[in-house]
């Protein structure tokens, strides 16, 4: 009897575009097969003993003859290639209206009914690295006390100001605020304060950083578990991503050697259900800055990491390795790319090289779990509980 399942996701990590890429502006892009090809070859030992290399039509990483763990990959069918929409797949929903995303800025309408609710102009109002634009319009703000707007790749509204001149409560305050503005016709996934300290020149963001999400459009698996007296301890952006919804315990996390701490010290303690983490340093910190050899080089760190991880695990428990989109370096632009996911599943009471095929939806994950500890099912997704279970 499984009685715990880790879900890791390697935040962006795709492996090869959909069928359906085109449709997204995607052509060609491969995130691990394009980093392997640009950088000569990813050194990835011990995701490979899983069965990385063994995944149908994966590129760039060998297979091997006895893998140790099942492994496959998932197509997507929500209409996305964001966090929120890959992570609430995986949960078990289908997301079929989009995100809202924003490439040239908000429209006139969000930005004036923002600026007459909280009483300030707005500065900014553009796609940028939050780094990047505090430096460039921070002698402004902290001039005006105007907020900096600003969105990324992502659908999100990005809020940041000086905590000495926009009080954090008032900050806070201002993304309530746009939260309920950015709903329906311009619904973003994500509203999130970004305060930050400092002068010109040496401006650092601080940890007070606040996100406002929307709620799951439906029930998820964490509900569904959560329900039934299981835990779910979000590790990471999880508890963001899910705006709370399901998750019994978060902690969130620095980085993506930290996330793995925090995982394996929720794997030290006695409970049952689900830990979720989500490692973001991947896309935030390479994918969306197109750095491929970054990318790569914490590809390499988190693999040295894996026989820490299943060292940790229980003889009741479950490691599912999984992402939740692709963010190609080697692609144009700064945006994510609608790829497939891989699916690497191991412990001590799932069988070894086991192939579970494509599966039709990152929610067969959420399907699975639900089968494993015979709960409510989810809205979409089929289990390949059977396909694993010694």
């Amino acid at each position: 009897m499984i009685n715990r399942v880790i879900i890791l996701v390697m935040d962006s990590v795709g492996i090869g575009a959909l069928p359906d890429s085109e449709k997204f502006g995607d052509i060609g892009v491969n995130t691990l097969g394009n980093i392997a090809k640009k950088t000569g070859g990813i050194d990835l030992p011990n995701l490979v003993s899983l069965g990385l290399g063994n995944i149908d039509g994966i590129e760039g990483i060998k297979g091997i003859s006895n893998p140790i763990g099942c492994y496959g990959k998932s197509m997507e069918i929500s209409n996305g290639k964001d966090t929120t929409t890959g992570h609430w797949e995986i949960a078990g929903l289908y997301i079929k209206e989009p995100f809202k995303t924003y490439p040239n800025g908000f429209p006139k309408e969000v930005i004036e009914k923002f600026e007459k609710l909280t009483g300030r102009k707005v500065l900014g109002n553009k796609p940028a690295s939050g780094t990047v634009i505090i430096e460039e319009l921070g002698r402004e703000h902290i001039k005006t006390g105007n907020p900096i707007v600003y969105t990324s790749a992502d659908s999100v509204f990005q809020i940041a100001a000086h905590e000495e001149v926009i009080p954090l409560n008032e900050l806070y305050k201002m993304c309530e605020i746009a939260r309920e503005i950015l709903r329906g016709e311009h619904q973003v996934a994500r509203v999130i304060a970004r305060p930050f300290v400092g002068k010109p020149g040496s401006f650092e963001r601080t940890s007070n950083r606040k996100d406002y999400s929307l709620d799951p459009f439906g029930k998820t698996i964490l509900d569904i578990v959560s329900e039934n007296g299981y835990d779910v301890m979000a590790v990471g952006k999880i508890e963001d991503i899910f705006n709370g919804r399901g998750i019994t315990k978060s902690i969130h996390t620095k980085d993506n050697m930290d996330g793995v701490d925090k995982t394996i010290e929720f794997l030290k303690t006695d409970n049952k259900g689900i830990i979720f983490t989500n490692l973001v340093d991947f896309d935030s910190k390479y994918g969306h800055r197109r750095n491929v050899e970054g990318y790569k080089k914490a590809l390499e760190e988190l693999d040295a990491r894996i026989p820490e991880l299943l060292e940790s695990l229980k003889e009741d428990d479950m490691l599912i390795i999984t992402a939740d989109h692709g963010n190609d370096p080697t692609y144009k632009g700064t945006d994510h790319t609608r790829e497939y996911i891989p699916i690497l599943v191991y412990g001590d009471k799932i069988k070894s090289g086991v192939n579970i095929g494509t599966r039709k939806t990152f929610a067969d994950i959420a399907a699975t779990i639900a089968d494993i500890f015979d709960v409510q099912k989810t809205q979409v997704g089929t289990s390949f509980k059977e396909l694993i279970l010694k």
